[in-house]
């Protein structure tokens, strides 16, 4: 079901984040929200960078997150940075003020000095506010607690929520997508987008993320930022999904959506209202799902930039199934795990144990034609007697023989690759050496 657009508005969201720090992968859920939500509604999604705090806001960061909606292709429709409106937030404190619905304020510093600081406080009305949350239902909320809040620093430094309420009214932002951390900040912002004469918008507050510990998802805690996952060798489509579906589902069993296949199916019914988990575990069986889907042309392009060289062809179906990222292939690289494709394997005979049984297995692959040279052909014909010889007494000195590793894809998906001639070649060669 479709929310309602606003006074026959567009419907317009956006992603607001402070460039403070690299945002973790949750924090991009609300991005993510926001972005499924406009396009499904053929709107329109802005990112707005609120940049305000200058002692802790830096370019590097506001480019981290250009960079991050750009990798998980989440392209917005409009720009904004909020420094770039502290004139526009100035003037409507002027009015405010003019309005008699905010005040100067002479006060105490709170730092314990006698300094005496001039602030600007709203006129609270100190009544109920009241507003259907799309995902919490209706909320209602008393103000006489809030007093007259600071919305001020003094005339020229309007605080958060003047601000944020400003550019949301000023920037046509018909639904306020964010965490529920900012339930609280609501009937702040609600009386002063009605002091100001702007509409309500519809808000959706989402559900917390949390870590596998059930602790709030952090930096501290070990998320990771966006930009870290890609560095990892993580597909944008997967973190994507992954992230579309914390405290998210369609309702069914289906968990692997394309973004168009996800702007299609969201919407906030199904939004669970209790804290989601972020599961690392998850995020990697999402990875390697979106690996098996690869086409081979990007996968060959992405094995030659992770591995430093081209690979041969007919290591990818191989490589597809045991990656669960790119960077796994460089591990691979530093341990030497694929050497034994390129070069003839070297091992002792303490390694290679007993290496009579491979005279059998080298009639036994003698049998198999070239053309049906496949693991699976030759799983068919070594195992009968591996099972009756002992599996580890056959295939042990096989992997051995075939790839000089303990750890290795199995003999028969290894043989498949070398192919007839190298493999019973190697074997051969193993045998020499248990020989002596």
């Amino acid at each position: 079901m479709k929310s309602e657009t606003l006074n026959n508005k567009i419907i317009v969201t956006r992603f607001a984040p402070s460039p403070t720090g690299r945002l973790h992968a949750g924090a991009y859920r609300t991005a993510i929200f926001s972005y499924l939500f406009a396009r499904q509604n053929k709107g329109k999604f802005i990112l707005r960078i609120e940049d305000t705090d200058r002692a802790r806001s830096t370019k590097e960061y506001e480019e981290n997150i250009i960079e991050s909606l750009k990798w998980l292709g989440l392209d917005y429709d409009e720009f904004y940075r909020q420094s770039e409106n502290v004139a526009r937030h100035q003037e409507v404190l002027n009015k405010l003020i003019s309005e008699n619905q905010a005040y100067l304020s002479k006060e105490k510093a709170k730092d314990g000095s006698d300094e005496i600081k001039e602030i600007v406080r709203f006129r609270n009305p100190n009544e109920e506010v009241s507003f259907v949350d799309e995902i919490k239902g209706e909320i209602k909320m008393r103000t006489d607690d809030l007093g007259d809040f600071v919305i001020a620093k003094n005339i020229n430094e309007p605080l958060f929520h003047l601000a944020v309420v400003v550019d949301d009214f000023d920037e046509g932002v018909t639904h306020v997508i964010r965490g529920e951390d900012h339930v609280s900040n609501t009937p702040r912002q609600i009386l002063l987008g009605r002091a100001i004469g702007a509409p309500t918008p519809i808000y959706a507050h989402l559900p917390l993320v949390l870590g596998v510990d059930k602790q709030k998802l952090s930096k501290r805690r070990g998320a990771l930022a966006i930009t870290e996952y890609r560095d990892q060798g993580y597909l944008p489509e997967a973190i994507l999904n992954m992230v579309a579906m914390v405290g998210w589902n369609p309702g069914t069993e289906q968990e692997l959506f394309t973004k168009a296949k996800l702007v299609q199916t969201f919407n906030f019914q199904q939004v669970q209202k209790s804290p989601a988990i972020f599961n690392p575990e998850k995020l990697n069986w999402f990875n390697r799902e979106y690996l098996k889907k690869l086409d081979d042309e990007s996968l060959f392009i992405n094995l030659a930039k992770w591995y430093g060289e081209a690979l041969p062809p007919k290591l990818l179906p191989l490589l597809r199934e045991r990656l669960t990222t790119f960077a796994d292939l460089k591990k691979m690289k530093e341990a030497g795990e694929l050497d034994y494709f390129f070069n003839q394997p070297k091992f002792t005979n303490e390694l290679l144990k007993n290496c009579a049984p491979l005279n059998e297995v080298i009639k036994l692959l003698e049998i198999i034609s070239e053309m049906d040279f496949n693991k699976e052909k030759i799983k068919e014909v070594i195992m009968p007697y591996a099972d009756g010889e002992g599996r580890a007494e056959v295939l042990w000195p096989m992997r051995v023989a075939l790839t000089g590793k303990e750890k290795s894809p199995d003999p028969f998906a290894v043989a498949e690759l070398l192919g007839k001639k190298e493999t019973i070649n190697r074997l051969n060669e193993a045998l020499k050496l248990g020989e002596k």
